[in-house]
């Protein structure tokens, strides 16, 4: 007993040191004032940047599900190849995830950008030039590719423990591709869609790299806000707090839907 309390020590101390304490800190100063008083005003203000929320969560949401349409074919397909292969897939997959993010990001500014090499090659045809970068559709598209592999990986995990005799009953008892996909593929599938829209929708909804960049000035985010209390002209840090204080909460909650979503699909497949 005494062992596994000093096995337990290491990852006590650390919990304490760089979850609980800061937690701790930014309940404190989104609590108070900046002379140290009790107040709520910091949690009343966001009120205003209720649009910046709205838009947030709208982007993070539209990414989400996007990143889902596109992530379960390739990850079925994944699943269906060979040992040898899948391996080789995997890391073609993973492979601009090795990039760093911000260069990844400056990659999409260039490609999209008014005489960005896109707009280039649609003049060639007569078509544009179109703009497409310092808009929403820019955001989007930047949180896709930046977090598309983070919703292939636990579908392709997902989707290996299917068995294909399931698939080929499915295929003799006269179901069609839509059925198959509808009534097998999704259902069985449940927990790697949980866990993937969890990994792309908590980074999406609190990103502001992508948003700064892509999205220029016109497209705040709510890290965008919160950045700008801590280092903007502002520098607010009781508001910043704040705000991220509502950001946790926003995230925990959607953590425990699709916690919730991926318990009662695994129940119901059983």
């Amino acid at each position: 007993m005494l062992q596994k309390k000093s096995l337990a020590g290491p990852y006590l101390v650390w919990m304490v040191a760089f979850i609980i304490a800061p937690l701790l800190i930014v309940g404190y100063f989104a609590l108070t004032d900046a002379a140290g008083n009790f107040t709520l005003d910091n949690l009343t203000t966001i009120g205003r940047y209720s649009t910046v929320f709205a838009r947030s969560l709208i982007l993070a949401a539209i990414a989400t599900v996007i990143c889902l349409v596109l992530a379960f074919p390739v990850g079925y397909f994944l699943s269906r190849l060979r040992a040898s292969k899948q391996h080789i897939m995997q890391m073609l997959v993973m492979l601009p995830m090795w990039m760093n993010f911000l260069l990844r990001t400056y990659a999409w500014m260039s490609l999209l950008e008014k005489n960005g090499i896109i707009n280039r090659v649609l003049g060639l045809i007569g078509l544009g030039p179109f703009d497409m970068i310092n808009t929403s559709g820019a955001v989007v598209l930047g949180m896709v590719y930046n977090y598309l592999p983070y919703m292939i990986l636990p579908l392709y995990t997902a989707m290996t423990k299917i068995d294909h005799s399931i698939i080929e009953a499915a295929q003799d008892l006269g179901a069609g591709m839509g059925k198959i996909v509808t009534r097998v593929l999704i259902p069985m599938s449940v927990p790697g869609i949980a866990t993937g829209i969890t990994m792309v929708f908590v980074p999406a909804v609190s990103t502001f790299i992508i948003s700064r960049m892509l999205g220029g000035g016109s497209n705040l985010l709510i890290g965008d806000l919160i950045e700008l209390q801590f280092l903007g002209n502002s520098y607010n840090y009781n508001l910043g707090s704040a705000m991220s204080l509502v950001l946790m909460v926003i995230v925990l909650l959607c953590m425990s839907f699709t916690t919730d979503f991926g318990e009662e699909g695994v129940e119901g497949v059983v």
